[in-house]
């Protein structure tokens, strides 16, 4: 991908290849500048790539995708957040709130479907967030640093509040961390990526088995995985 400047153009990732299989929890991390968001639109369809292709059995997948700012409407509640998407695809009234009771329900909010955003906390505004992705039933889910702007331990809760929903509806997932334990903790495979223009230095598969636990992250296994992961990023 490369974006038109004065100098030749920003080279932001190159020679970028790797599959993914169904239902696969991926996440991709990088040192900053890397294009790791880059990649993250790219497979999105938000940006066209300057060369290749991203190709998708069965064709163009429905694709869901959260942001690091939860991107609510502040004028409109919980419900309405969540359900916006299906009024974009002319979803009846009652089939639309029944999908998106659905997912409230999955991701803890029951008894917020009214309320504003701005009564939210910083964790179930992404939570709604989340919620407002999968109402329409994708078949990948983006994450483009999600808990980003989160403390550290509400960060944690939402990592494995995602490890649940994930277990629940069984998404194919990318997501875009900079946090090395974090995608450890989640995923099945880690991409790392270089430094600008960012292509693939590592695809690490993470050996730890399912369900995970906290306790997972104080394990032999995982130091010494944490540590190549750290080691192709620096």
């Amino acid at each position: 991908m490369i974006f038109p400047d004065d100098n030749g153009g920003l080279h932001a990732v190159e020679n970028i290849s790797f599959t993914l299989c169904s239902q696969e929890f991926l996440c991709i991390v990088g040192p900053s500048g890397c294009g790791k968001s880059t990649l993250l639109r790219v497979l999105s369809g938000l940006l066209t790539p300057s060369r290749g292709t991203v190709a998708f059995a069965g064709g163009a997948p429905r694709t869901g995708m959260v942001f690091q700012d939860s991107n609510l409407m502040p004028w409109r509640s919980v419900l309405e957040n969540i359900i916006l998407p299906l009024e974009m695809e002319n979803v009846g009234e009652a089939e639309a709130r029944n999908k998106a009771q659905d997912l409230i329900d999955l991701v803890g909010l029951n008894g917020f479907e009214d309320n504003l955003p701005r009564d939210l906390s910083g964790g179930m505004a992404h939570r709604v967030a989340l919620a407002r992705s999968l109402v329409h039933d994708p078949d990948i889910l983006l994450l483009d640093e999600p808990f980003a702007s989160l403390d550290a331990l509400t960060r944690e809760r939402m990592g494995t509040e995602l490890l649940r929903i994930w277990q629940a509806r069984q998404k194919t997932v990318i997501m875009v961390t900079h946090s090395i334990s974090e995608a450890l903790f989640l995923s099945d495979r880690v991409l790392v990526l270089s430094q600008r223009p960012g292509s693939i230095k590592l695809d690490l598969e993470v050996k730890l088995p399912r369900p995970r636990t906290e306790e997972m992250l104080y394990t032999p296994q995982f130091g010494e995985m944490a540590t190549a992961l750290k080691e192709a990023i620096e």
